[in-house]
């Protein structure tokens, strides 16, 4: 879990002890009408969402506002392709839970053990930066700020994903989510704090303060749908979990987008950089594309 490159492959590695095949869990997957639309409605909601952005945002002709719009975009377009790989089965795995589990000795598909639908924490891990830097550019935060959230939430969806792959112990699975939930705080703090006295100055804050609450409202969802799905106290079934992350993603993702678009497009001065930004040199302005 230090590197990207350890991740990937200790996902690899999972998937390949997976008793299942991709074609089975496909199966298992579509043989469930309410789990499998979980999955397809994102892909349409993010795919709608990518259209809906490059069409909102044609006109745009400052820097600063086209980056913001980006970082948009880059949520969905991580998404469709997070949740593609959700409904094909690549980023799935039945995994058996330690002992003293409740879901311990569950069967799926004929396999000991419960789905684990380990893809989304990708998506978490890859999406939520971009919108921790849309809603730091949107408050006038500073980049320092802005990166220190990203590293801070890549850390969270990373621990995030250990708590949920953890099969050795059921101390270490909640000792994982632990840390998971301490980083969240942490970002929790940096917007309702940092970030909504900055968009009061910057002249965002009624923005501020609807993305805010839809974001930070939705994301305490997460931790608790983990605690009450398959994966902590197993209360939910897997198909309830995933729509109960689904409506959360659609809330915090898509909702989140349009509402931060329709208000940039408009170009207003709080939102508006100037020719010269992003230039790494002074009095240099970057040629408008």
């Amino acid at each position: 879990m230090s590197s990207p490159t350890a991740l990937a492959f200790g996902l690899q590695r999972i998937a390949l002890e997976n008793g299942l095949t991709q074609a089975e869990l496909f199966e298992y997957v579509f043989d469930d009408t309410v789990l499998a639309l979980s999955f397809v409605l994102n892909i349409a909601l993010a795919g709608i969402t990518i259209l809906g952005i490059a069409y909102l945002g044609r006109n745009l002709t400052d820097p600063r506002a086209k980056m913001i719009a980006i970082s948009l975009m880059l949520i969905s377009v991580v998404s469709i392709s997070s949740y593609s790989g959700l409904a094909s089965g690549l980023t799935l795995s039945v995994i058996e839970m330690p002992s003293g589990h409740p879901a311990e000795g569950t069967m799926t598909a004929g396999e000991d053990g419960v789905l684990t639908m380990w893809g989304r924490y990708l998506t978490w891990t890859f999406s939520t930066p971009f919108i921790l830097i849309a809603l730091g550019m949107i408050a006038g935060s500073n980049w320092t700020k802005i990166l220190t959230t990203v590293a801070f939430t890549i850390a969270m969806c990373v621990t995030g994903l250990a708590a949920a792959l953890t099969t050795s112990s059921l101390v270490m699975r909640w000792w994982w989510f632990v840390i998971s939930s301490i980083f969240f705080l942490v970002i929790v703090y940096v917007i309702l704090v940092d970030w909504t006295a900055e968009a009061e100055a910057t002249g965002t804050g009624d923005l501020f303060n609807t993305l805010k609450l839809l974001t930070v409202v939705g994301w305490f969802g997460y931790p608790i749908l983990w605690a009450l799905g398959v994966e902590g106290f197993a209360i939910l079934d897997v198909a309830i979990t995933s729509w109960g992350y689904s409506v959360l993603d659609i809330i915090t993702k898509y909702i989140v987008t349009f509402v931060a678009m329709f208000y940039v497009i408009k170009e207003p001065d709080a939102i508006t950089g100037g020719a010269e930004y992003g230039s790494s040199r002074p009095g240099f302005a970057p040629a408008d594309d």
